[in-house]
């Protein structure tokens, strides 16, 4: 509920302070409200549609799409409060006043209409970043209830205080106000940066840094009041896993510093330029080191398995085949030559691999009465064989197929299985057609398979293996690109900084970065009148 009512509180008293600035205007110049509320009306209205079609076609959607329709509204309700809380932690404090000097800009031209048009842009931009923002954190709540509630109390405060400050009750700090909503506000926007990365594991879009990071189920059990505010406020389970907690950090950390770094702690004008060349540098020396130090390990899986009973199997592996040899117990040995199979990628963890023949040359009897018949089948009658009206004899033709299937990991056999099955061809004997049967006395008995536990085991060595891979991938390849990312930025806008030698030596006045101090400005100006009358 918190995250929801600051949320609408924020947004709306954005909305409201302009919405009574304008209101304040138009009274003042005799001007009717009617069309102002009217424009407000219309932006709200559209603002709600926005909302209840994201969540329609959401809802209507299948789990997995949903899944990455609530990646995608989670991501852009991130960048909506990104450039909100950036551009407020510059202009807060001269809010009031330009939107002050931009309504008495607009009533100069001798018309009410572009206060009208101020009033729903502004509110059809805030109503739009809250539709989104909110239905982001609809779904990362644990309570839609609650979180709508939130949403409502947090709009009627909002438009009270705007009130408010239209009827000139109110008198609000707006600098501390959204200093202190900023705050909050990077806190939900982090969250939801990592709710996305859940989101997105789950729809099949981010499949690496799945690693456990720390179990939370302590600090929040579920139902608690700690569970609401850690869980439903910061957006944070208790299981977060490696790329969520990396994606919260690099999102959390440099908008902090961004925002909430102390002026007096920023370099000079004149010094700043370096200062960014220096950490896009070290940046990218970071992500260079990660590159190159970070390795990535693969699952050692022997080239040989144990057969089940005994025997054992090796595999030779090739571009597009695979070799067995197997040897079973009595010494008989079998090479067998197999081919990928349908729907296997290269970039698979284990490959599949399929072999199939026929053998139509059996030394088996070519007619069949139904007692030898039935032996063959298990003493059951086949299915569509009437034994009343086809009692035999039959005409009999027998072909033997061969299957044998393997997984591979690298070089080293996985699991694999080899089988056989007769099937019997039947003709005559009262039959009106041809009957097609699998057999499984005879040459169909026999086979052989790779001993069951040792494919989980090696399964299982290969899991561990991909998931610290998956985590190795993370610090390798995507942590030094966001690294690069940000060193490009740095570099970039260090280049293009190039300060005034003048204005950074100039000292500055309480009111304006760059500005003369007052006994500056009253020096420099004697000393020009002093000059132009010698």
């Amino acid at each position: 509920m918190l995250p929801t009512f600051v949320i609408g509180l924020r947004e709306g008293l954005e909305a409201a302070l302009i919405v009574s600035i304008i209101a304040t205007f138009l009274r003042r110049n005799g001007a009717s409200l009617r069309p102002m509320w009217w424009g407000v009306g219309a932006a709200v209205l559209l603002s709600i549609g926005v909302g209840v079609a994201l969540d329609l076609v959401e809802r209507s959607l299948p789990q997995r799409q949903q899944e990455g329709m609530e990646t995608v509204i989670g991501l852009v309700a991130v960048a909506f409060v990104t450039a909100m809380v950036l551009w407020m932690s510059k202009h807060a404090r001269f809010l009031k006043r330009d939107l002050e000097d931009s309504a008495s800009g607009a009533m100069s031209e001798g018309t009410s209409w572009a206060l009208v048009a101020m009033a729903f842009l502004a509110v059809l931009r805030e109503g739009f970043e809250s539709a989104v923002f909110l239905l982001a954190t609809f779904q990362a709540s644990t309570s839609t209830a609650s979180a709508v509630g939130g949403a409502v109390a947090g709009i009627l405060a909002s438009v009270a205080l705007g009130y408010g400050i239209y009827a000139g009750g109110v008198r609000l700090d707006l600098g501390r106000f959204f200093s202190v909503t900023n705050a909050f506000l990077i806190l939900v926007a982090a969250g939801l940066v990592l709710s996305a990365g859940r989101t997105a594991h789950e729809t099949g879009w981010v499949t690496i840094g799945q690693g456990r990071t720390v179990d939370l189920s302590w600090l929040a059990p579920t139902g608690s009041v700690r569970a609401a505010l850690v869980s439903g406020v910061l957006g944070i389970p208790a299981d977060p896993r490696v790329v969520e907690v990396v994606a919260w950090a690099a999102y959390l950390v440099p908008m902090t510093i961004l925002v909430f770094w102390p002026r007096r702690w920023r370099p000079a004008p004149a010094a700043m330029r370096p200062v960014r060349l220096m950490l896009a540098a070290g940046m990218a020396a970071v992500a260079v080191v990660l590159v190159v130090a970070v390795p990535i390990p693969h699952a050692q899986v022997p080239a040989t398995a144990p057969l089940s009973g005994a025997g054992t199997a090796s595999v030779v592996v090739d571009a597009d085949r695979a070799m067995l040899d197997v040897r079973d117990a009595e010494g008989g040995t079998q090479s067998l030559t197999l081919a990928p199979a349908a729907g296997t990628t290269s970039d698979s963890v284990t490959l599949a691999w399929t072999g199939t023949g026929t053998d139509g040359s059996l030394d088996l009897p070519r007619h069949l009465t139904l007692t030898q018949l039935l032996a063959y089948t298990g003493r059951r009658v086949p299915v569509g064989l009437d034994i009343h009206r086809t009692a035999g004899p039959f005409r009999a033709s027998w072909i033997q197929r061969v299957t044998t299937s393997a997984h591979t990991s690298g070089d080293g056999l996985v699991s694999a299985e080899h089988s056989s099955g007769l099937v019997l061809t039947l003709h005559g004997g009262g039959l009106t057609s041809e009957r097609v049967l699998t057999v499984t006395e005879g040459r169909a008995a026999g086979g052989w398979r790779v001993a069951p536990a040792y494919t989980e085991r090696v399964e299982a060595s290969i899991a561990d293996t991909a998931g610290v891979a998956g985590d190795r991938r993370l610090w390798k390849f995507w942590f030094p690109l966001y690294l690069l990312s940000l060193a490009v930025w740095l570099g970039v806008s260090g280049w293009r900084r190039r300060p005034d030698a003048r204005r950074a030596q100039a000292p500055h006045a309480p009111g304006g970065e760059g500005a003369p101090a007052p006994k500056a400005a009253a020096a420099a100006s004697s000393g020009r009148e002093h000059h132009v009358s010698t």
